[in-house]
């Protein structure tokens, strides 16, 4: 599904469980050997999809361990984003003569845990996200916003180094005039919604190709009870 959102110059791989045996180098077996079972499936499944696409590219297979942010270290000459949750594991890589940061994020359907949405959201944020819900309740709106600005940070990072808090950036949806053709079918609901999402930065953006960014756009798409969001800043 991921691979929707991205140009033709990104390569993706995903899961949607961790049945596949994968055996991780030791600078990456180190890196999980204290976590839970479930947390080293997912971060072996995540870098299996992770090395098949790199190797799609031509790029040897090599530890990707993370980095202070917990951000993966990706081959020199390569980009790339990395997500998981419930039921899906996705990786998205691109080489850096093409892409100068990319970003992707899922998420499982359904509201967030109680105040979780204010404190990733600003208030005009919220309204936006009570109007699209009266006109597509069927979507998981306060989910969609929350990995639109895990994109947006997955994307500022690698061109930065320095955080993003949520309220430093915001974030408004479009539905694809597609789907919202499909509003009121009876057997609409997620399987048909995607769009595009802008997101405006409130703090100085970095500069890319010698301009400053102001903001990111990106792709979203809500389907078998996920969330996807992707953003890709190419050449």
């Amino acid at each position: 599904m991921i691979g929707e959102l991205v140009p033709g110059s990104v390569v993706t791989e995903w899961r949607l469980d961790d049945a596949e045996p994968v055996a991780l180098f030791p600078e990456e077996a180190a890196v999980v050997a204290n976590a839970v079972a479930r947390r080293q499936r997912e971060f072996a499944t995540v870098r299996l999809c992770a090395r098949l696409a790199l190797g799609r590219l031509g790029v040897p297979e090599s530890p990707l361990t993370p980095g202070a942010r917990g951000e993966p270290r990706w081959p020199v000459g390569t980009a790339g984003s990395m997500t998981h949750c419930d039921g899906y594991r996705a990786a998205a890589v691109a080489r850096a003569s093409d892409v100068v940061s990319l970003g992707i994020d899922a998420e499982p359907s359904g509201p967030l845990p109680d105040g979780v949405l204010e404190r990733v959201s600003l208030p005009e944020e919220r309204r936006h996200l009570g109007a699209l819900a009266a006109r597509a309740p069927e979507v998981s709106w306060e989910r969609l916003l929350f990995s639109a600005k895990e994109s947006v940070f997955k994307t500022w990072y690698p061109l930065t180094g320095r955080e993003l808090d949520f309220d430093e950036a915001t974030v408004e949806f479009s539905r694809d005039s597609a789907t919202e053709a499909e509003d009121g079918t009876e057997d609409g609901g997620e399987s048909g919604a995607g769009g595009t999402f802008t997101a405006r930065l409130l703090v100085p953006g970095p500069v890319v190709g010698g301009t400053r960014r102001e903001g990111f756009t990106g792709r979203w798409l809500a389907r078998d009870g996920l969330v996807l969001t992707a953003i890709v800043l190419t050449r």
